[in-house]
């Protein structure tokens, strides 16, 4: 699951840096569109971009969630970074929010037409509000989900709670020798 965390990470950084070069092409200084419509069919692409690179990770976000909280709780308190229980708070209610957000988007996808089947306009718009609702939340994870990856490898370098610290000293100096 780290590996679809560090795979969102960077696919939603590359994402957000072509967002941020094309708004920047296509606005005037005061950061107005040159053209509105235009614009909003490239954010409305961003936003669809960002929840495609995020379902990979939505099933095991809980699951990458609940082992960094443990992680957390175990670690030396010297080793932890007083950011990760705001970021780890963060994550969760963007999941929370997310999760929500995918419901609401199966019900309304439920309740349209008949007619209305992905490539038509009734489908695509609906589509389209569900991801531009979604984004900010994904950017959430995007922007704190590295704390995951910092929390597991900071519980992976932390000494052992079975081999007491007293033992590790004659191993240490041992090694240190040879």
């Amino acid at each position: 699951m780290l590996r679809h965390l560090d795979h969102y990470v960077r696919d939603s950084k590359k994402i957000l840096d072509a967002w941020d070069a094309y708004s920047d092409e296509h606005t005037d200084l005061d950061g107005w569109p040159y053209d509105d419509h235009a614009y909003g069919l490239r954010a409305s692409q961003r936003d669809a971009d960002t929840a495609a690179a995020f379902e990979m990770l939505r099933y095991g976000a809980r699951h990458l969630l609940a082992t960094a909280e443990t992680q957390l709780t175990q670690l030396p308190q010297k080793t932890v970074q007083s950011r990760w229980v705001y970021q780890l708070g963060v994550l969760h209610t963007a999941f929370d929010r997310l999760d929500e957000l995918h419901q609401q988007w199966l019900l309304t996808r439920d309740a349209l037409p008949a007619t209305a089947k992905p490539g038509t306009p009734d489908f695509d718009d609906a589509l389209a509000e569900h991801h531009a609702e979604s984004w900010s939340y994904l950017d959430d994870w995007a922007t704190h989900g590295t704390a995951l990856r910092e929390i597991n490898t900071a519980a992976r370098k932390a000494p052992s709670p079975l081999v007491p610290a007293s033992d590790l000293a004659p191993v240490r100096r041992t090694l240190a020798r040879k």
